[in-house]
């Protein structure tokens, strides 16, 4: 199960959540958001310079380094491709609009030279099961989709997905954690952690993330 936590900015509660175990670290670019890690003036180390490389589990023993991942919604191609080389970016998730050519172009620009192996996530959000027939424009060009339904009553709704391209499963809440162990799914393999866990904008409460996920194990 991945478990990726998103909408992180500040270095010392990402080295917490990583310490965590947590598998990757959503990091939102969106200009208008408050949770923008632009909006730092010392954003340009934030990820290679203080979030550890491989944290130190709570049992004392090493995890591995988390996943970088950059949050864009209808940004211009040059400004992604700037910031996941800056940030070393290991994987794009984009929110909006954005058509599969550009997710394309974008792989193309960054895959091998620029940021070898980097993976592409689509965040499809869920406000009828109809919205499922999105994912057919882009099962060619992402690696995972991001399913957010906002309640657990309709994760049935993915009862009609069919795809090949594995998802995550966002719009979760600290009260989710039965409703996630009684959910099934062939092409489920994670979970997105946001809003429901801040206790601040771009911070999030290591302690209630903890509890969660000591209930998920």
């Amino acid at each position: 199960m991945i478990v990726k936590v998103c909408g992180l900015r500040d270095s010392e509660n990402i080295r917490q959540v990583v310490g965590l175990g947590v598998d990757w670290i959503g990091m939102e670019f969106r200009q208008q958001s408050e949770r923008n890690v632009m909006m730092i003036p010392t954003h340009a180390g934030i990820i290679p310079d203080r979030a550890p490389k491989s944290a130190v589990a709570a049992d004392g023993g090493q995890r591995r380094q988390a996943w970088r991942v950059g949050v864009f919604t209808d940004e211009m191609a040059q400004n992604i491709i700037t910031r996941a080389v800056n940030f070393r970016l290991n994987a794009i998730q984009l929110q909006g609009d954005e058509q599969p050519t550009i997710i394309r172009n974008l792989r193309r620009t960054l895959d091998p030279d620029l940021c070898p192996g980097v993976r592409f996530i689509k965040r499809i959000r869920l406000t009828s099961a109809d919205d499922l027939q999105r994912c057919e424009h882009y099962a060619d060009c992402v690696d995972y989709f991001l399913f957010e339904a906002g309640d657990s009553a309709h994760w049935a709704w993915l009862d009609g997905y069919r795809g090949s391209i594995p998802f995550l499963l966002g719009g979760i809440g600290p009260g989710d954690a039965s409703a996630l162990r009684a959910f099934s799914h062939p092409q489920w393999v994670g979970i997105d952690l946001d809003l429901p866990f801040e206790s601040a904008p771009g911070v999030k409460d290591v302690e209630t993330l903890a509890a969660f996920l000591q209930q998920l194990a």
